[in-house]
């Protein structure tokens, strides 16, 4: 199996909930392959060159190395012999007493054979100084091919100097066939500070070579996560180590040392060159105005500056630990195994094919509608601040162009749309506002405070006591802390504002805000009578229907007491026989009557 297994997976990929629309990613890419959507960065694989710049910088720590663990463990579980090649950097991202304990940790993991990647290194510098004196038609100018990072800044970004490479693979490659070749390992991953290897393992050409490739900080969490001590381990030798001079390879001119050559910083012929600044120099020189021998590696420093090495670590105490550890306890040349060094020269020679990115350069027409579109047309507002990320707004329009960059990125243009927002709210708002000096002068007023309190541009610089009450601008000025929010009916215009007063501490100003609530109070005044007027009359029905009530009572009481009369008279007249004197009428109603009383 082959690390082809990872294409579909990207190696740098971004966190969503960490990013935070800050624009560093943009502006540390040196071949800017991010791409702004809706404010989230993303990383363009196809025009990445994996120098782990973005995620170095990341203040958001929002960029993710792609974690390989799990597949590392896939292949130890289903190869026989695992071989682990662990870079020369490996003694600046471990401690003194885990460099001599690393080889047991390794094997701990499940590793067959543990070697230095070094020796490789020796190969490639001991092969590109044959290449250097066997080649009659050499380049102008010769760049090392040991570093991904720039081989693939090469292909991609100066497809036009691909033939300046040195045709050499890196010791990656030429350690990871020496081991299946010479030393029967079935399967090759790689352990290292660079996160550029995990994109040349699965480079086609070089498919079969090395399985997979784990950085230093992914080893130390698998370790940590099965629990392995470097305390309780005992030291051990790698199965294969390294020359003293194979060993400084990840530091400038380690690559001259390597091949048993001494370096001269000073030999006109040789220039060592890290960090990207000086690349796109070197590309362009010509062997009049540069030396004939470039050795570049993209990170500054080396390969110590990696960003798979631990970054709390101090540049300078990485350096003296790859220094001290080159020479203490160097096992002397190694004997690699090679007998017929011209099958190792088909070996260890590489490809490069120029594959540039930006084929297509836009037009000016099209690079002016850009412009326009940012609000950079006019040269007076082309600052070339860099806030976005580019080094000027046509580099930035052109990245718009080519869906890169999104036009809002620009921060002074933004600020200045923004501004122009606020002052629109504010001339356009039905309020009057007001501000004033700290001796409350007037400084600046809206539309609306002009009509309500009927001044026009000559009462600016006066004091706001010329207008209105002082009393609440002189509390806020005493005390800046204070806001004050009053409802007060002005006789002098006629009108009901409710008065919001309030301190811009930063420009040592106040801020009068007027709302005019006169209509309202109106308003509400006249519910309010006819609210008493509802009241008033509801008394009155309320006493008309009580007076009706006892009328009515009293009627009645009335009409029952002669009804009562009435129908006496009828029974006393029922009760006497025809005829009968009138006398007998009144002893017949006393006869009557008695018996009533007595029931």
């Amino acid at each position: 199996m082959s690390a082809l297994h990872f294409t579909s997976a990207p190696i740098i990929s971004t966190n969503r909930a960490k990013c935070r629309d800050c624009y560093r990613c943009v502006r540390v890419c040196p071949v800017k392959a991010i791409r702004m959507k809706q404010g989230q960065a993303q990383v363009v694989e196809e025009r990445c060159i994996y120098c782990g710049t973005c995620v170095r910088e990341c203040p958001q720590k929002a960029k993710v190395i792609r974690d390989d663990t799990t597949w590392v463990q896939e292949i130890l579980a289903t190869h026989k012999r695992v071989a682990a090649s662990m870079a020369p950097t490996y003694p600046a991202a471990f401690a003194e007493h885990e460099v001599g304990r690393l080889a047991s940790a390794l094997r701990k993991l499940g590793f067959s054979l543990v070697a230095e990647t070094a020796v490789g290194a020796e190969m490639v510098a001991r092969q590109t100084s044959r290449w250097l004196r066997e080649t009659d038609l050499l380049p102008s100018v010769v760049v090392t091919s040991a570093c991904p990072v720039v081989v693939r800044y090469v292909e991609l970004y100066a497809p036009e100097s691909v033939e300046k490479l040195a045709p050499i693979v890196s010791p990656m490659i030429a350690h990871a066939r020496l081991l299946r070749e010479q030393h029967g390992a079935d399967a090759v991953v790689f352990i290292g500070p660079c996160i550029a290897k995990k994109y040349e393992a699965m480079r086609g050409e070089y498919e079969g070579d090395v399985d997979c490739v784990l950085t230093f900080a992914e080893l130390r969490l698998w370790l940590q996560r099965e629990g392995i001590d470097f305390e309780s381990l005992e030291e051990s030798r790698f199965d294969h180590e390294a020359p003293a001079s194979a060993r400084y390879f990840a530091l400038a001119g380690g690559q001259k040392r390597a091949a048993d050559e001494t370096p001269d910083m000073l030999e006109p012929s040789f220039l060592a060159i890290t960090g990207p600044e000086g690349l796109h120099e070197a590309l362009s020189a010509t062997a009049v105005d540069a030396p004939t021998v470039i050795e570049q590696l993209f990170c500054q420093g080396g390969c110590i500056g990696g960003v798979g090495c631990p970054n709390d670590i101090p540049f300078f105490e990485r350096r003296r630990r790859i220094l001290h550890h080159a020479t203490r306890g160097a096992a002397g040349r190694t004997d690699l195994g090679l007998p017929n060094a011209d099958d190792w020269t088909r070996k260890l020679k590489a490809q490069f094919q120029p594959a540039p990115v930006d084929r297509m350069q836009p037009s000016e027409d099209s690079i002016r509608r850009a412009l326009a579109r940012i609000g950079k047309l006019d040269s007076r507002d082309q600052l070339d601040c860099g806030a976005c990320g580019y080094r000027s707004c046509r580099e930035k329009a052109i990245a718009v162009i080519r869906g890169l960059a999104e036009p809002e990125m620009c921060m002074p243009r933004m600020r200045l749309l923004a501004e122009r927002r606020t002052d629109r709210i504010i001339e356009t708002s039905p309020n009057g506002i007001v501000i004033l000096d700290h001796e409350l002068h007037i400084l600046a007023m809206n539309p609306a405070f002009q009509r309500i309190f009927m001044c026009s541009a000559p009462v600016l610089g006066r004091h706001i006591s010329y207008l209105t009450d002082p009393a609440p601008f002189e509390q806020v000025a005493a005390n800046r802390s204070t806001k004050v929010e009053r409802t007060i009916k002005d006789s002098r215009y006629g009108r009901v504002f409710h008065q919001i007063v309030y301190a811009l501490d930063d420009e040592e100003q106040i801020v009068g805000i007027f709302v005019d609530v006169t209509e309202s109070t109106l308003n509400r005044e006249k519910l309010m009578a006819i609210h008493r007027e509802a009241l008033q009359r509801s008394r009155e029905l309320l006493q008309h229907q009580v007076q009706m009530a006892q009328d009515i009572t009293r009627l009645i009481a009335e009409h029952t007491a002669r009804g009562e009369e009435l129908v006496k008279n009828l029974v006393e007249a029922a009760l006497v026989e025809p005829g009968a004197p009138t006398s007998e009428i009144g002893e017949v109603n006393a006869g009557y009557a008695q018996p009533l009383r007595g029931s």
